[in-house]
């Protein structure tokens, strides 16, 4: 069957192209050998030039800025902090305490996974493990022991990887005392009597005493009278 095939095959040759299968084979081989060796050569150099091309128009990637301490700011100013300026550091707290994660924009950033951690302390949310709004706090009151570790191992990633710029201000408030009756008691002597009490009890100063004028009436010539 073979044999068939490559009778006919011949014969095929020799009546289309008038060569003999050696030199038709021969030419065939040339023809690839050529055309491989001509595609290498142009083909090398359309490809380096779109590769150029591409790397063109790929936007360079801005060199990372150093780490700027902010010193204590409060939780309102953290959230200016959040990625959506492009000229202000990455920044997110843990129990307090504030790191640049400018380097790791793609996951904090916006538009990245964590990026509602960005600009706030998030310690409530990490120890939990939850990105409700309500445990975007730095308030970590009430937690487990087994939240705590996982707060802890956040905390020690943060400190070995970033950079601490500053902290959050914290705020005291000062509640005054209520007064037990809530009314100020009220007075039941008026000043003139007060006067009058201190005049009665004191010795008047320019004369003596009624008991001392009451003595002076016993003069000795009354008791003398009175023996007699």
């Amino acid at each position: 069957m073979a044999l068939e095939l490559w009778s006919t095959l011949k014969e095929a040759i020799v009546a289309y192209t008038g060569f003999s299968p050696t030199t038709f084979f021969t030419l065939l081989a040339i023809f690839f050998a050529l055309y491989y060796v001509l595609s290498g050569l142009f083909g090398s150099s359309d490809t380096h030039n779109r590769h150029g091309t591409t790397r063109d128009f790929e936007p360079q990637m801005e060199p990372l800025r150093p780490p700027v301490q902010i010193g204590e700011v409060t939780e309102e100013e953290l959230k200016s902090y959040d990625g959506s300026d492009p000229e202000k550091p990455l920044l997110m707290a843990i129990k307090g305490q504030i790191y640049d994660v400018s380097q790791s924009r793609m996951f904090y950033g916006p538009g990245g996974p964590y990026a509602l951690f960005a600009g706030k302390d998030a310690s409530r949310a990490l120890a939990k493990m939850s990105f409700e709004e309500k445990d975007l706090t730095g308030d970590i009151s009430g937690l487990g022991s087994f939240e705590l570790d996982a707060l802890q191992d956040w905390e020690y990633k943060f400190m070995s990887k970033y950079v601490k710029v500053g902290t959050i201000k914290t705020t005291v408030t000062v509640t005054a005392p209520e007064s037990t009756t809530g009314e100020p008691s009220e007075s039941t002597t008026t000043p003139d009597a007060d006067a009058d009490d201190d005049d009665a009890s004191k010795p008047t100063e320019n004369g003596p005493s009624e008991t001392e004028a009451v003595k002076s009436d016993e003069t000795p010539s009354n008791i003398d009278a009175a023996k007699e």
